[in-house]
């Protein structure tokens, strides 16, 4: 069998997803040749890419996945607020922030460190949880990186969301034409 592209993360309702598909679609016919946006329904929080994952892998992290959620009890996320990495003035990937409870902090390095002993790499920067709604097409120009950067920093986005978070997925990531398309492999519930 072949490896298979995964990752592990929050998903969100999809009244959440289409609230922050309201955003893209604010900012889509400004930005529509320069930013490659995020389809709704695939809107979440990356708590670990994994990447090409063997069938024996994935068996040992639908356990991983499992346990670590078990050990959580639900907790809420707050999203709101516009940014972007690195900056406003120079995006790259532009994202809604996501103020988050010392849980999901827990959660993910709980996480990192079971898949970092299956050989998976951890992240050389800090977790920064957040909602990627697009990103800068590679061949963006310096100028339309500025246009860009002008636009995102003289915009109000209003949208404060509460999240109820009760369940980590392990997914799946199929990259085609159209973009990647996510399914779940494994949903585990928070401690009750």
């Amino acid at each position: 069998m072949t490896a298979i592209r995964s990752f592990i993360a929050i998903d969100l309702n999809a009244e959440v997803q289409h609230q922050l598909g309201d955003v893209i679609r604010q900012f889509k016919p400004l930005a529509a040749n320069v930013v490659r946006w995020v389809p709704e329904n695939n809107i979440h929080i990356t708590l670990k890419f994994l990447g090409d994952t063997s069938p024996t892998n994935l068996e040992i992290l639908k356990k991983i996945v499992a346990v670590e959620a078990s050990r959580v009890h639900p907790f809420d996320l707050k999203i709101e607020g516009l940014g972007a990495f690195p900056s406003l003035r120079r995006p790259h990937v532009i994202w809604v922030g996501v103020e988050t409870p010392p849980l999901l902090f827990n959660l993910q390095r709980a996480i990192d460190t079971e898949t970092q002993r299956l050989g998976y790499a951890t992240e050389d920067r800090p977790f920064s949880p957040h909602l990627t709604l697009g990103r800068l097409a590679h061949n963006a120009t310096p100028e339309e990186i500025r246009q860009v950067g002008d636009l995102l920093a003289g915009s109000k986005v209003n949208l404060s969301v509460s999240v109820h978070v009760k369940t980590v997925v392990l997914f799946r990531s199929d990259l085609q034409p159209g973009g990647a398309v996510y399914t779940p492999i494994l949903v585990a519930s928070l401690k009750e």
